[in-house]
């Protein structure tokens, strides 16, 4: 599956911590096998099941939301010359983890994708942490999972959780 998702997802290799990336590519693989789903499967799946039909398949939505993060960070930098301190890694692995409950929070019965019991009963970003939690994925990552959604209104977000935050809103709203 590793081979299949550097396929599909060529921003993996953007993550320079070796360790690190291959900790976000076994998460991948542990959520992609909890939810029964192979690689090839998330270019069916729609990355949200609040538009119907949903024009944007589930690698596109991610692939999205990695490159405008790391658009939007690399401005930041740019104009803010150090005023604005962020962790790469943490930055591209959060943006790449931010949907990855969504392999258990979905399932398909008969061709349509629809919310699994877990999916109804636990939102993908708790689902998120949760699959990340035991392959020791960085706390400050985790956060960016928790707070990418409407749950982490009330938290304080760290900038790369504040960036990629908006990057999902943004490509979300596009098909909305």
């Amino acid at each position: 599956m590793k081979k299949d998702l550097l396929k599909f997802i060529p921003e993996f290799n953007l993550i320079k911590d070796s360790d690190l990336k291959e900790k976000v590519l076994k998460v991948w693989n542990i959520a992609l096998a909890a939810g029964g789903w192979q690689v090839s499967d998330l270019q069916r799946m729609p990355f949200t099941l609040l538009i119907d039909p949903c024009p944007c398949n589930m690698i596109e939505h991610i692939r999205g939301v990695v490159n405008v993060s790391i658009g939007a960070a690399k401005a930041l930098q740019s104009v803010h010359k150090g005023k604005v301190k962020i962790n790469e890694d943490y930055l591209i692995a959060g943006a790449l983890l931010h949907d990855i409950g969504k392999l258990v929070e979905y399932k398909e019965e008969n061709g349509k994708f629809i919310q699994s019991n877990l999916g109804k009963l636990v939102r993908h970003p708790v689902s998120g942490v949760g699959l990340c939690y035991s392959q020791e994925i960085p706390e400050e990552i985790m956060h960016i999972i928790a707070s990418h959604s409407w749950e982490g209104d009330r938290s304080k977000r760290t900038p790369e959780a504040i960036i990629v935050h908006h990057a999902d809103f943004t490509n979300f709203e596009q098909f909305k």
